[in-house]
């Protein structure tokens, strides 16, 4: 399994794309404004965007990219989400005042996309891959997503706080790869806890929680302005972690778009 990073950023600037993953060249996982940088025969081949919550980060391409490769295809996209991130792009987005309603176009019988409704807990196949939806906590509904590669699971938190349900699911799972979000710096720390993001500190909380084994951790949705901070924050806690702490042994990287993964 094939995991590229498009985009990973918490917010845009030069070189910063937000969040989304391009699995196996047929399965999106969020459709942040890194989908910008496919190509059209890329985004054709897209089959299924899978979403973890109706933020505009991590939706703002989804309308752009149907719209740019509708004509090309013969098969709706399907898009998997919470029922009420879906109701969420039915009234904001693709209601015919921000967007066309492409469950309606050019008919409601052959339509552009297509939504499915996704539960916590539930697993999926989509072009070949399984992929199993994961709890978050976020001011909005939200979840992960887990995808079973051959080598072991790549996870996903999304945008998530403190998430007890999270790591009670990700113990039973041979995790090779995990993806977590880390928002905001320790100066902002109040900040992260009402938007309900992670900072260094409760980052370091959360891995305790992990039975981690040869697992690879990468940080993800840093800040353009705080991300080096954010890590040297990261490291020096690390540094200074109990010798008994299951964070204590961690390595823990930077996410970048353009990095490929097999897992």
């Amino acid at each position: 399994m094939k995991i590229r990073v498009l985009g990973c950023s918490g917010a845009i600037a030069r070189d910063c794309r937000t969040t989304s993953f391009l699995v196996n060249h047929s399965v999106l996982i969020d459709a942040g404004t890194g989908v910008g940088d496919l190509t059209l025969e890329e985004m054709r081949k897209i089959d299924h965007v899978f979403l973890t919550h109706s933020h505009l980060d991590h939706i703002a391409a989804l309308p752009l990219m149907l719209d740019a490769v509708s004509s090309m295809r013969s098969a709706p996209v399907q898009i998997h989400a919470l029922p009420a991130t879906i109701e969420a792009l039915r009234t904001h987005v693709f209601n015919n005042v921000i967007w066309p309603n492409f469950e309606a176009l050019p008919s409601s019988d052959q339509p552009f996309m297509r939504f499915f409704p996704l539960q916590i807990g539930e697993q999926r196949n989509a072009s070949g891959l399984l992929i199993e939806a994961l709890p978050a906590v976020h001011t909005v509904p939200a979840l992960g997503y887990a995808i079973c590669g051959i080598s072991g699971w790549w996870v996903f938190t999304g945008d998530t706080e403190r998430n007890p349900e999270f790591w009670k699911r990700l113990n039973k799972l041979p995790v090779k790869m995990l993806v977590i979000e880390t928002a905001f710096s320790e100066r902002e720390n109040a900040l992260a806890r009402l938007s309900k993001h992670l900072a260094p500190c409760t980052l370091i909380e959360e891995l305790q929680h992990f039975k981690c084994g040869d697992c690879k951790i990468y940080i993800t949705h840093t800040k353009p302005a705080e991300t080096d901070v954010i890590m040297q924050e990261i490291q020096a806690m690390l540094n200074v972690a109990s010798a008994h702490s299951a964070s204590a042994s961690l390595g823990i990287n930077w996410l970048r778009a353009g990095d490929e993964f097999f897992v």
